[in-house]
């Protein structure tokens, strides 16, 4: 899973995906349950219109009881989507977004300890994270709190993904579910956010191996 990432500008955001973010958020190194950007179609607007809102890192499920839930959503795993009852309406409801990240770090335990490793695209342009977005009403006030979730997919066969995490030691080297975030193309962002269930699944993978640019975070990565 994704716990830590670096989300760009409000200017970068602009540039790549031509929307600006409806207002600041306080912090650009995001963590669970920080407020951050994060990109969806417009209701009801034209096919392909898109708005760049601030919400929780943390999908707030329509039936909570309160904005805190009192378990993870920052990650949600893909195959887990239609089953899951914190996901499976936004998922059928296509309530798809893109979560923009300068880069992404992941925990590397190869030495016996972890070592944050920071991961950036290889072109220098930002991440494009695959996501699900949710509005809870608070029924005491009326608020609207916008939220949102990662998607994660197994990463078992990715040459460098499946080398993050902590093995579990409840199974062999072969039986891990190493995970990785999903990253969307910018040619497959519309697609994403307004194409089918059946249409987005192929998109649904890893980074490719030749855009992704991973090392210790401490050695830095432009």
């Amino acid at each position: 899973m994704c716990t830590k990432y670096l989300s760009p500008d409000d200017a970068a955001i602009e540039r790549y995906w031509e929307v600006r973010p409806a207002q600041s958020w306080p912090v650009k190194g995001m963590f669970p349950r920080a407020q951050g950007p994060f990109i969806r179609r417009v209701a009801g607007g034209s096919r392909n219109a898109r708005e760049c809102l601030v919400g929780q890192w943390g999908l707030i499920p329509s039936f909570a009881r309160e904005r805190k839930v009192p378990y993870s959503t920052f990650n949600a795993r893909y195959e887990e989507l239609s089953d899951k009852a914190s996901y499976r309406t936004p998922w059928a409801r296509g309530q798809r977004c893109i979560i923009p990240a300068a880069s992404f770090e992941e925990p590397n335990w190869e030495i016996g300890r972890n070592v944050w490793w920071r991961f950036v695209r290889t072109d220098g342009a930002p991440w494009g994270l695959a996501g699900l977005w949710n509005a809870w009403v608070d029924r005491a006030t009326g608020e609207v709190h916008e939220s949102y979730t990662m998607l994660t997919v197994n990463a078992d066969a990715h040459p460098l993904m499946r080398r993050m995490h902590k093995p579990d030691p409840k199974f062999g080297a072969d039986e891990q579910d190493k995970r990785s975030v999903v990253a969307i193309d910018f040619a497959n962002v519309d697609l994403w956010l307004d194409g089918g269930v059946d249409e987005v699944r192929p998109l649904v993978r890893p980074p490719s191996i030749d855009d992704i640019n991973g090392a210790p975070a401490r050695d830095g990565i432009p």
